[in-house]
C-alpha cells in the first residue's frame, strides 16, 4: 500500500469548529474594511498590528504547548483558524511563516532554551520568522545548497547567500539550511539548520519587486556573519530531514487551496446578481467549487495525521500540487468569463482583483517546492521510481 491510500476522509471536531465564530468577528472587525484587491494579497500582507491583535487573542500558537505561551490545542484548531483568516483575506504575512512551521520547528528540534527564546514572542504575534531554503545555483534542488557555516572559537562563521526568502526584510529571524561541513556534491550529508539573527552584522536584506509591484520576495546575504555556539537547531547534520520535516508543515494546509480564495469569493458575489449571473458563469461556479471541494477534504485529512502526530510528507505533496494547479486555473477562468461579457459590465474591484491575482499566479507553483519536485516525490511514493 502506498502513503497515498492512507488518506481517509476526516472531520473537523465539534470543539474546532467553535472557533469559526470568534475568528470571524475578530476578522469583521479588524479586515472586511479592506477592499478586495487588498486582501487578496493576504499572504503577503504585512501588518505587525494584526498579528499582534490575533496573538493577544490566542489565534496564533493554537498547537503549541502552553508552556511556551501556546493554545495546546490540535492541529485541528489551527486549520479552522487558518482557512477563515485566508478566506477573509486577513494580512498574514508578518507571523505567518514563524507560527506555521518556524516555532514548531524549533518545539520538535530546538534545545529548551531555544524554545523558552523564541516561541513565546510567535505566540504573541511579536516574532517574525523566514525561511533560508532556495539559493541562486540551486533552484529547487535544495541538497545542493552551498552556504556554509564553519567553526570557529565564538561559534560558527556564515557565509553565502539566499533568495526568494518571503518577508525577509520585516522579519526578526531566519532558519537557515547550509552546510556546517563537506561540500555541494556531499548533497544531504553535512546540512544543519541555524537561527540567524537577521540584525547582526554582516546581513544585508534586499527586496525583489515582483510583477504585481509588490517586495515580498527577498535576496539575502550572508558576509563573515558571527553566529553564536548554540545557533545550530537540532543536531548538526540532521539538517535534511528537518527540511522535509518542515516542508510537510508548509504543504499540507488550506494555503494551498486558498491563494486566489479571495477573487473567486468576489467573482461569485457577482455572478450571484442579476447583471453577472450566465449560464457559462453558474457552469463555472460549479467546476470550480467541485475541484476545490475535494481538495479540501484532502487537505484536512493531512491535518489529521499531522494531529497524530505522523510527517505526511508525499500526501503533502500531492495536496500542494493539485491544490496549485486549481489555483492558477481560477484567475485564468474567471478572466475568461468575465472578458466575453459587455466591457462596463464587471465592477472596477473585481477587476483590480483579477489583476493582482493573475500577475502573481505563476508564483504558486514555486513556493513550497516546484511542480517538478513534487511530483517526483509523488511517484516515489505511488512505487513509480
Amino acid at each position: 500500500m502506498s502513503a497515498l491510500d492512507s488518506l481517509t476522509l476526516t472531520a473537523i471536531p465539534a470543539d474546532d469548529e467553535a472557533l469559526r465564530g470568534p475568528v470571524r468577528e475578530f476578522l469583521r472587525q479588524h479586515v472586511t474594511q479592506l477592499p478586495a484587491h487588498v486582501r487578496a494579497r493576504s499572504w503577503g500582507g504585512y501588518d505587525s498590528n494584526f498579528s499582534r491583535e490575533a496573538g493577544k487573542r490566542g489565534f496564533l500558537g493554537l498547537t503549541l504547548p502552553k508552556d511556551y505561551g501556546g493554545g495546546g490545542r490540535n492541529a485541528f484548531a489551527r486549520y479552522v483558524v487558518v482557512e477563515e483568516f485566508l478566506s477573509f483575506g486577513a494580512p498574514v504575512g508578518s507571523h505567518w511563516i514563524a507560527e506555521r512551521q518556524s516555532a514548531p520547528l524549533i518545539l520538535k528540534y530546538g534545545t529548551e532554551e531555544q524554545k523558552r527564546r523564541y516561541i513565546p514572542p510567535v505566540c504573541r504575534g511579536e516574532s517574525y520568522f523566514c525561511i533560508g531554503m532556495s539559493e541562486p545555483n540551486a533552484g529547487s534542488d535544495l541538497a545542493g545548497v552551498r552556504t556554509h557555516a564553519r567553526r570557529n572559537d565564538q561559534g560558527w562563521l556564515l557565509n553565502g547567500q539566499k533568495i526568494w526568502t518571503t518577508n525577509a526584510h520585516h522579519c526578526h529571524h531566519m532558519i537557515a539550511l547550509v552546510r556546517t561541513s563537506g561540500i555541494s556534491e556531499d548533497r544531504h550529508k553535512g546540512l544543519s539548520q541555524v537561527i540567524v539573527d537577521l540584525q547582526l552584522p554582516g546581513v544585508t536584506v534586499r527586496p525583489i519587486t515582483d510583477l504585481s509591484g509588490d517586495s515580498h520576495f527577498c535576496e539575502v546575504f550572508f558576509d563573515n556573519v558571527q553566529l553564536a555556539p548554540d545557533a545550530v537547531l537540532g543536531r548538526e547534520g540532521d539538517g535534511w530531514e528537518q527540511v522535509m520535516s518542515e516542508l510537510a508543515f508548509e504543504r499540507s494546509g488550506p494555503e494551498r487551496l486558498f491563494s486566489s480564495i479571495v477573487l473567486f469569493d468576489e467573482w461569485l458575489a457577482f455572478v450571484r446578481t442579476p447583471q453577472g449571473r450566465t449560464p457559462e458563469s453558474l457552469q463555472l461556479a460549479g467546476k470550480l467549487l467541485s475541484q476545490l471541494a475535494p481538495l479540501r477534504a484532502m487537505s484536512i485529512a493531512l491535518n489529521g495525521k499531522l494531529a497524530r502526530g505522523e510527517s505526511p510528507a508525499v500526501e503533502a505533496a500531492l495536496v500542494k500540487d493539485l491544490g496549485t494547479g486549481v489555483e492558477q486555473a481560477i484567475p485564468t477562468l474567471i478572466a475568461d468569463d468575465l472578458y466575453r461579457r459587455p466591457s462596463q459590465q464587471a465592477p472596477i474591484e473585481l477587476l483590480l482583483t483579477l489583476n493582482y491575482v493573475t500577475q502573481v499566479a505563476p508564483s504558486f507553483s514555486l513556493r513550497g517546492g516546484t511542480r517538478d519536485i513534487l511530483r517526483g516525490m509523488i511517484a516515489r511514493g505511488l512505487g513509480l521510481r
